[in-house]
């Protein structure tokens, strides 16, 4: 009996050693959850590029605390229950964090995985539920809807002044985030709202929705999708002779859309929390570095993957060691300078649901580009001052 008993707290104690020394191995593990094919194939794809950008320079300077990163990754086919199961893979594999899904829909389902094994799971997402649910393990590389809606309504309403507006917009979590997130900010502005248009992931034909939102006469339209559903729609305005303002959050002009839409791009116009043709010098530092190492022009969702590493690094450089609860606990307060850590290449904060804070930018896409028009400050203009735009 006594022997049994022996055994049993051996092999227990065996598994906490196992468990707490975990972490004492020679490599960083990190899985790259991200959407390769389906739908979210063009952000998935991007946003792994810029993890392994930046996983490639800081195994080339030593790694965090004298050790190397490893990655791993993993196609989600942008299906949340895909996902779900490679991030269980994942935690099976001992990993200290995950990158990903980029897809709102698909992180909501499979957070809950990384946060019942306390892994810090970094997404694009930005869904404002995201961050809603009390997830301590949970970090966006992105803006809340919930921040960045209040930006773009002030645009429209005190810049653009329009008296009433269209909304075509995604239906899923992403863009009901996204709308009610716009609803919330324009209540008590001049502008009213006067068509909400619903539309399907994936969806193909706009003409219909188009349709719509001319026959409702408003003085300027809001799109709200996925990236290659909002290069079609952006075709199917001017092809329907929409010349009103045309308005959106990023991922109305990313660099994908403006090469599916083509000359229809031009002239759209978008608040970004991230773009590579912002003046900041260690984002135009990043933009060359990544169109030689990938032969293309990174969009947002490039910048989000790159910056969450070097957001990693800084935690768990200031933490002092590398332990996934205490790490977690020092990105809920964590201040980062891009002149201390040019690799997240703008001031940032986190916040304690996970929400970051710090500059972002209105852009017009002008000949087939964007250019940034001005430089908004963050929030809590303490924490990223904002800066003059420079030519």
């Amino acid at each position: 009996m006594q022997k049994r008993f022996a055994l049993k707290l051996i092999a227990a104690c065996a598994i906490a050693v196992s468990a707490t020394a975990s972490f004492a191995q020679d490599v960083i593990k990190i899985a790259n959850i991200v959407e390769l094919s389906g739908g979210g194939a063009s952000a998935g794809t991007n946003f792994k590029n810029g993890v392994e950008l930046a996983v490639k320079e800081i195994n080339a300077t030593g790694g965090i605390l004298g050790k190397k990163i490893q990655t791993t990754t993993n196609d989600t086919q942008s299906n949340p229950g895909v996902a779900k199961g490679l991030t269980q893979k994942a935690i099976d594999n001992d990993v200290f964090a995950i990158f990903g899904p980029v897809f709102s829909g698909s992180i909501m389902v499979s957070m809950a995985e990384s946060r019942r094994a306390e892994v810090p799971n970094f997404t694009g997402g930005e869904a404002a539920g995201i961050t809603e649910q009390g997830n301590p393990y949970v970090f966006r590389t992105s803006f809340t809807q919930a921040a960045a809606m209040p930006k773009v309504a002030r645009y429209i309403s005190d810049q653009a002044k329009l008296k009433t507006l269209a909304i075509i917009y995604v239906n899923n979590d992403f863009g009901k985030g996204g709308l009610d997130a716009l609803k919330k900010a324009l209540a008590n502005s001049p502008t009213k709202i006067v068509a909400e248009i619903s539309t399907d992931n994936g969806q193909v034909d706009f003409s219909a929705a188009v349709l719509k939102a001319k026959q409702s006469n408003a003085d300027g339209v809001f799109a709200y999708s996925n990236e290659e559903e909002s290069a079609r729609i952006l075709r199917e305005l001017r092809k329907q002779g929409w010349s009103k303002p045309i308005i959106g959050e990023t991922t109305l002009t990313g660099q994908k859309v403006i090469e599916l839409a083509g000359d229809a791009a031009n002239g759209a116009i978008a608040h970004v929390g991230l773009t590579v043709d912002a003046p900041q010098p260690a984002i135009r530092a990043f933009r060359a570095k990544f169109e030689k190492e990938y032969k293309y022009v990174s969009d947002h969702n490039g910048m989000k993957g790159y910056s969450g590493i070097y957001i990693l690094k800084a935690a768990i450089e200031k933490t002092g060691k590398l332990d996934r609860k205490a790490v977690a606990a020092t990105l809920h307060t964590l201040r980062v300078k891009a002149a201390d850590q040019p690799g997240v290449l703008m001031d940032v904060s986190f916040d304690a649901k996970g929400d970051l804070d710090r500059e972002s930018f209105m852009i017009e896409v002008k000949n087939g580009k964007q250019e940034v028009v001005s430089i908004l400050p963050a929030l809590n203009a303490t924490a990223a001052p904002a800066a003059a735009a420079k030519k």
